[in-house]
């Protein structure tokens, strides 16, 4: 083999696993111990707390157990982190813990391994939560895992023992998505099969666990393929210069290559790639760098630059596995920050499709998810994000969630993809076993009564175009001249009927399908209802619409150019959605106009006076009669 530096040596991240006890911890201390990887200072203190813990020979395992409760529990508890190398590869080994409390340490230990140590006890068999680790390093899509069949010591190095345990994990990693799978059987106390060969198993013809460890092929994971590169901030050491600083997620990038920037979708050509400050002619995955382009565009942190003929999904729905971290359970409904690559955005776990028996693989139905279990959710978010699938890059297809009120994090997600659960939902839901009984009084009577016929006003438009303020000045004047009115504003039912929504798509749909059924209600009571709602999607008005008389029903759009809506702002959304707090439909997500309104109103050349008129002319001859 020709001699290579240090510095040109691979390196292996792989992590261990399994149930309590199964001596993951002595593994790596026998590891390290068997390859001289450990100080002379270090042994001295191992040598003591052996002493002191009443060991008879040297305990490999403290080597690892750094904090005295696990040392004193002899178990492990946090996530340790070890450093070793051979003349063949470095590597980074992260020591999980056993117990089925700690399975959200796992996930975080095991997150950027290539390759997986399941421990399993050959005088106790294969246990559930040696199950549960090997869906979690299945799920986590780490390519290589190997079976360490440990304390063989203790069966008398069995082969009928280890044939058994290799048979039922066999039978079980079918389930799995993990296609290399290995297995050595070991005594990590002794040294078996660990570092070099052992003589007592003479029956097993395959290498050392070590060996394995050396030879395994490396970057399965990483994606060379799919450019990514999400901006972390924008280099303005002077005038002169404008650069994109940020770390190549995945794939490679060179100077000249088409590029686009999302959200936006600007094309540009990559002018220069920058790294420590000096010109490269390529940056790949793992590279920090700063990128320039040959023309000004508005690029922010939060921004994704990719290849123009390869991009990601842009999109503020998706589906993924969502492994939960806090004692407080997670339920559909409450926002979070999610935080993906350089992209912090609200979101909303919208449903729950499945909660995982991670012991048998079942799924379960589950209204909610407590702490470390794992579940396939929807979720939905304010703004768009630039993902794909984690499958295909880990980069670009994991999040986390974070409890906006006490900043911890509190799930690790994995995406799948965008949401392919298509169930139709009916226009107008309603509860099963319900018999439709008809109003005690009649609409067309209370017209009779009050002399005037019912109708829907509904403003739609931008926020800041002046909804509520031509819907309340038309109300204040219909009351004047004696009409029976109901104003529905969007920040008055999100304060008691819809506080319990946020903004994603499905939210606000759910948001004008209730305020629909409310104003119905008012509609059938003969009121003339005013409702001032931003209401981005167009099917969802044409649904309310569908509740009430054609006749009857006023469709008012009021618009005017963005930047007026950004000047004027009253209520500060778009400098907040300009910080990234909020995303706001016809900015940064859809907004569909009506294709053909009854009246159209831009307040940008019309006064609210005037738009005010134009809405009672309309209603007084086509709803409320000449003589209204």
């Amino acid at each position: 083999m020709p001699h290579r530096t240090y510095a040109d040596m691979d390196l292996l991240r792989f992590t261990t696993a399994g149930s309590v006890d199964d001596g993951k911890s002595t593994l790596i201390g026998r590891l390290l111990h068997d390859t001289k990887s450990i100080f002379e200072d270090q042994m001295q203190q191992i040598e003591g707390a052996s002493r002191r813990l009443g060991n008879e020979g040297l305990n490999l395992a403290l080597l690892t157990d750094g904090l005295r409760a696990e040392r004193e529990q002899k178990i492990t508890i946090d996530v340790a982190y070890r450093y070793f190398a051979t003349p063949r590869r470095k590597f980074i080994i992260s020591d999980t813990p056993g117990h089925v409390q700690y399975t959200r340490n796992m996930v975080t230990g095991a997150s950027t391994a290539e390759l997986a140590v399941i421990l399993v006890d050959a005088s106790r068999g294969v246990l559930t939560q040696s199950k549960r680790h090997a869906f979690i390093t299945s799920l986590l899509g780490i390519p290589h895992l190997v079976v360490a069949v440990n304390k063989m010591d203790l069966v008398d190095y069995s082969e009928d023992v280890y044939d058994e345990i290799r048979g039922e994990f066999n039978d079980f990693s079918t389930k799995l998505t993990v296609k290399d799978i290995s297995y050595v059987p070991i005594s990590a106390l002794h040294g078996d099969n660990v570092v070099s060969r052992s003589d007592r198993m003479p029956w097993y013809k395959g290498g050392a666990l070590l060996h394995r460890l050396e030879n395994v092929n490396l970057g399965a994971r990483r994606n060379h393929i799919d450019f990514r590169f999400p901006v972390q901030y924008v280099v303005r050491p002077n005038s002169e210069f404008r650069g994109y600083a940020g770390t190549v997620s995945s794939g490679t990038v060179s100077p000249g290559e088409e590029v686009v920037v999302l959200p936006s979708g600007k094309g540009t050509r990559v002018e220069s790639v920058q790294a420590a400050g000096d010109d490269v002619d390529e940056a790949v995955a793992g590279d920090a760098i700063v990128l320039t382009m040959e023309d000004e565009l508005d690029i922010s942190r939060g921004d994704m630059i990719v290849r123009r003929r390869n991009v990601p999904t842009v999109g503020d729905r998706f589906e993924a596995y969502l492994c939960w971290m806090s004692e407080e359970a997670m339920e559909p409904g409450r926002a979070y920050q999610l935080l993906h690559t350089t992209r912090k955005v609200q979101a909303f776990v919208e449903s729950i499709e499945y909660r995982v028996d991670v012991d048998t693989l079942h799924r379960e139905k589950a209204g909610f998810l407590d702490l470390n279990e794992i579940g396939r959710v929807e979720i939905a978010t304010s703004r768009p994000i630039f993902f794909d699938s984690y499958r295909v890059n880990t980069a670009t297809g994991s999040f986390v969630l974070v409890d906006p009120h006490t900043n911890t994090t509190v799930a690790a997600g994995m995406i799948r993809g965008t949401v392919t659960r298509l169930e139709p939902q009916p226009r107008r839901r309603v509860s099963p076993d319900v018999v439709w009984e008809g109003l005690n009084i009649s609409r067309e009577e209370r017209e009779a009564q009050s002399g005037q016929r019912a109708a829907l006003v509904w403003f739609t438009g931008m926020s800041g175009a002046g909804k509520t303020t031509i819907a309340r000045a038309v109300e204040r004047r219909l009351f004047e001249l004696g009409k029976r009115t109901m104003l529905l504003d969007g920040d008055q039912v999100r304060h008691g009927l819809c506080g319990d929504l946020g903004f994603s798509a499905g939210d606000r749909s759910e948001n004008i399908r209730r305020v629909g059924e409310v104003a119905k209600l008012f509609f059938e009571q003969g009121s003339v209802v005013l409702c001032t709602f931003v209401s981005p999607f167009r099917t969802d008005r044409e649904a309310v619409k569908e509740l009430f008389p054609k006749a009857q029903v006023l469709e008012v759009y009021v618009r005017a150019p963005l930047e007026v809506l950004h000047d004027r702002d009253p209520k500060n959304l778009y400098a907040r959605e300009a910080s990234g707090e909020l995303s706001l439909p016809g900015s940064a997500t859809p907004y569909e106009a009506p294709e053909s309104p009854d009246i159209e109103v831009d307040t940008s050349a019309v006064s609210v006076e005037s738009a005010v008129q134009i809405v009672l002319d309309r209603l007084q001859t086509l709803i409320l009669g000449p003589d209204g």
